[in-house]
Order: structure tokens, then sequence, then C-alpha cells
């Protein structure tokens, strides 16, 4: 089977604009070449999640459940990869917002998140919804740093491999990183 690495970008990119045209059969073709992708994003979030004892779903149940989002979804336009990626760690984030909002309505008490390498400036752990609702808010100011949050914490990825999603330098990226982060922090407190 192929997968994103052995196919131009071009490829995925035509498979989204047919998807996007209405053809439900590209997400069929598309899935297949993203879904190793899509497993890793789904992993490296897991990764954190689990560090605090809440791993209730695997990264496959992940992924299947972004894919039943996703066919659920008749007309969608994406702009490129980057751009699908995006709209992958937000339907990500917004399964693990609701998974965790059940929880929190059963047990009655935050869930608190570890960062790591990607904390919120003076923080190593949050509380998820918080950070929910803060990133909501940045959104709203400022969709591009948003954007970054979600793919450095949601999805993990490095400051290049935003930057060449996002198609921004590194330095770009560090910067909206940085605010973004301290903003969030304030936010939270």
């Amino acid at each position: 089977m192929a997968d994103e690495e052995s196919l131009p970008k071009e490829a995925i990119t035509e498979l989204l604009r047919k998807w996007g045209g209405g053809e439900s059969a590209a997400l069929r073709d598309l899935i297949p070449l993203v879904y190793q992708e899509l497993h890793r994003l789904a992993r490296v979030y897991l990764h954190r999640e689990s560090n605090h004892g809440h791993g209730t779903i695997s990264a496959t149940e992940l992924v299947n459940e972004l894919y039943l989002k996703l066919t659920e979804v008749s007309r969608i336009e994406f702009q490129n990869r980057a751009h699908f990626y995006g709209a992958a760690a937000s339907i990500i984030r917004r399964i693990l917002v609701d998974r965790s909002r059940a929880r929190r309505a059963l047990k009655r008490s935050g869930e608190v998140m570890p960062l790591g390498d990607t904390a919120i400036i003076g923080s190593a752990e949050i509380d998820y919804l918080d950070l929910h609702s803060a990133l909501e808010r940045l959104e709203s100011l400022d969709p591009r740093k948003a954007r970054v949050v979600e793919l450095r914490y949601f999805a993990g990825l490095s400051i290049e491999g935003v930057g060449e999603l996002m198609e921004l330098s590194p330095m770009t990226v560090k910067r909206e990183w940085n605010f973004a982060r301290t903003w969030l922090y304030e936010q939270m407190q």
C-alpha cells in the first residue's frame, strides 16, 4: 500500500480537491495515504494523555473516530495538505475534549494534561478543558497562533514541521509559539 511519503504531495492535494468537490470516493482513496501520519499524530497526543492514566482510547480508535467525523462532512474544501492536517488536529482535539467532558461529568474532577517539551510557560501540567477554552479565545483573536499551538501541541510537530505545513519560516513559528504559549498561560491563571 502506498503512503504519503511515496507519493507526490500534489496527489494528496488532488484527492483533497476531489473530496471537497463532492466525490466521496476520494476520501476512501485519501485515508490509506494519510493514515500513517494521522495515526502518528494520534499516538503523540495519546502518549501525553496516558502519562496521567487517561489512556482510555487507542490511537487506532481515535483515527477511526476521526474518519467517521470526516465521512459526516458533505462538502469541505482543503487548500492543501497543511489545511487538511490542521483540520484533522482540530477534529482530534474536539473528539478528545468531548471525551474529557464526559469523563469529567462522571468523575466531577478536572483532567490535568502534561505538556512536556511543548509546555505552556510556567506550567508543567494544565487542565485540558481550560486549555481548550483558552485556545478557542486565542483562535478568535489570532487564528494563525492558534493553528501553531494545535500543530505543536496536539499534532506533536516540531517547529520546522509546523513551518513546512504552514509555509512559515521556523523563526516566525518560534515567535508565534512563544507568544501563544505565554498568552495561553496568562489566560488559564
